[in-house]
């Protein structure tokens, strides 16, 4: 079969993006994808340490679905690529770029020999085998397997139709692999630096068995740092990254540990951090407001969209109702909530799909700016909409709790929103439920809630990361929105026009009106971060789809 290099995605664009301040979230990279800030000289103690919001819910690469976890099992883990602080797909797992056949179905993959475990045994390609493998298998129960649908006989596996040995990836030899997809799938040499497609050792799986992963001695690493003094997933409060000696690249690696600790309340943080004891925290509403002329003060805007979903689970729900959702959906003034309540530089949705992440095939125009306009907030087509609601339904009012986290940016939302639309609507009673991540993650796996916020941050630079959730049966469809409309676009452009951009952006497209007319999900606001980042934290790679960072390069200089 003739083969050819690999390019990553002809019709993507990721911009740049511009952060506020000294910028320091993201280094610059030379044409190796390296950190130039990297190549600045480290002094000082080598320890980063920052407050994350919530406790990481799992530490296990097939299981781990949130930004938390991700970030952690990027930087102690690695796959076929990594990315480079451009978002740019690098080899690293890998000795040198995939190679693909011409119909773009086949990868040959030559792995980097001088890649280690943290216990010093080689990563080999049994392991990417076994550890896609045991991804795509349905008795792990990996939310992320749907992932695989782009590999060959993926959906069969998930369906229980095919064996898990028969997923397109076998190793030739102990040093490389070949890789067979379902169909084109233009993301690919993104997900091949994604968690789930990360290498497992089978041996160790086995042995630790239900507790694999379980805490930080539970497990091996081929990453830049290992997992430390990590004691239970969605309870533990304080964490730790610890370079990793066997790590093929380790003489890039300059901090030797990154200190994680769980601290929900901004203003706890933010003393923490003037006081020197923590060198990042995040900022949200009035502190951001207030930090945003200090020179460490720094805005990171994510690839990333929070969205409110309606539970239309049971047949009678009245969610189903499309003019009460329209309703909620006009009730809110997200420019308000965007600029008074979080206050974080995170800006009004213009769809489900965030700008600034892709662009046409042709002529470079965003998805957002094609798929719609900005959402509005209407209070007169809001009330309109919840007359005609009552009358469909039969109803004269309605009792609704929001589902949520409980950090204080999730809290003042949903507080927002409350307001907003029991004053709006009359007749509608709203009370909210503030709960810790990993509770709100439970529950909106098991539909109980009435409605959730959640969001999505891009796992590839793609509008398929965001408009496949939806699909009917998707398990990250919590609140069951169904449209064959909807599914036969999404599915189209998986499909039948993968290999043709024009008609697959178009598919796309086509999608995104579908659910937004039907109000299917409600967007709230494209998300960005407000951090305090100390000055002399160098060198760290912020990526605004996928893991949100990466420390490989960083470096502390005094």
């Amino acid at each position: 079969m003739k083969l050819k290099k690999s390019f990553a995605f002809g019709f993507i664009t990721l911009f740049s993006l511009t952060l506020a301040a000294c910028g320091n979230g993201g280094g610059n990279t030379d044409d190796s994808g390296s950190s130039k800030e990297a190549d600045g000289k480290a002094s000082g103690e080598q320890i980063f340490r920052i407050n994350e919001q919530q406790e990481m819910p799992s530490a296990d690469p097939s299981l781990a679905t949130d930004e938390v976890s991700f970030t952690a099992l990027n930087n102690v883990y690695e796959g076929i690529y990594r990315l480079d602080a451009k978002n740019k797909p690098q080899p690293a797992g890998a000795a040198e770029k995939a190679e693909m056949s011409e119909d773009g179905l086949v990868y040959k993959i030559k792995l980097n020999e001088d890649a280690k475990w943290s216990d010093g045994k080689p990563v080999k390609a049994e392991d990417y085998v076994y550890g896609w493998q045991r991804t795509v298998d349905p008795a792990t129960a990996s939310e992320y397997a749907s992932l695989y649908s782009a590999v060959k006989n993926g959906q069969e596996i998930m369906d229980g139709k095919k064996d898990k040995s028969e997923l397109g990836i076998k190793a030739v030899g102990d040093y490389e692999l070949e890789v067979t997809l379902q169909q084109v799938t233009p993301f690919m040499d993104y997900l091949f630096a994604f968690p789930s497609f990360f290498p497992q050792r089978q041996d160790v799986v086995e042995k630790y068995g239900a507790k694999f992963a379980a805490n930080s001695e539970n497990a091996v690493y081929n990453g830049p740092f290992t997992l430390a003094d990590f004691d239970g997933p969605g309870t533990d409060t304080e964490w730790s990254l610890k370079k990793n000696k066997e790590y093929w690249d380790n003489k890039t690696v300059k901090l030797d540990e990154v200190k994680v600790s769980v601290v929900k309340e901004a203003p706890t943080s933010l003393n923490l951090f003037q006081d020197g004891q923590v060198d990042e925290v995040v900022l949200s509403g009035e502190l951001a407001q207030q930090m945003a002329s200090d020179p460490e003060f720094v805005i990171e805007k994510e690839a990333s969209t929070q969205y409110m979903e309606l539970n239309q689970r049971e047949d009678n729900s009245p969610f189903k109702n499309e003019n009460l959702r329209k309703a909620i959906s006009y009730s809110i003034d997200r420019k308000s909530l965007v600029e008074s309540i979080l206050g974080d530089g995170s800006v009004e949705p213009k769809g489900l799909v965030p700008a600034d992440m892709s662009t046409s095939p042709k002529g470079d125009k965003d998805f957002a700016d094609e798929a719609g306009d900005e959402i509005a907030h209407d209070e007169k087509k809001a009330k309109e909409y919840w007359e005609k609601a009552k009358k469909e339904l039969g109803i004269t009012k309605l009792d609704m709790d929001i589902l949520s986290s409980d950090t204080d940016s999730s809290k003042k939302t949903v507080e927002y929103l409350q307001g907003a639309i029991q004053d709006t609507l009359d007749g509608v009673k709203v009370t909210v439920s503030p709960v810790p991540f990993a509770v709100r993650l439970d529950r909106s796996n098991k539909g109980d809630f009435t409605t959730v916020i959640g969001g999505w941050g891009a796992d590839y630079a793609d509008p398929s990361s965001f408009l496949n959730l939806f699909e009917t049966g998707n398990s990250y469809n919590r609140g069951h929105y169904s449209s064959p409309e909807y599914d036969k676009n999404v599915k189209a452009a998986a499909t039948t026009n993968a290999n043709d951009p024009e008609k697959r952006w178009d598919n796309m497209i086509d999608a995104e009106k579908v659910i937004m007319d039907d109000m299917g999900v409600v967007p709230l606001y494209q998300r960005a971060q407000a951090r305090m980042r100390s000055e002399k934290v160098k060198g760290i790679a912020f990526h605004p789809a996928g893991p949100k960072f990466d420390y490989k390069w960083a470096y502390i200089s005094e």
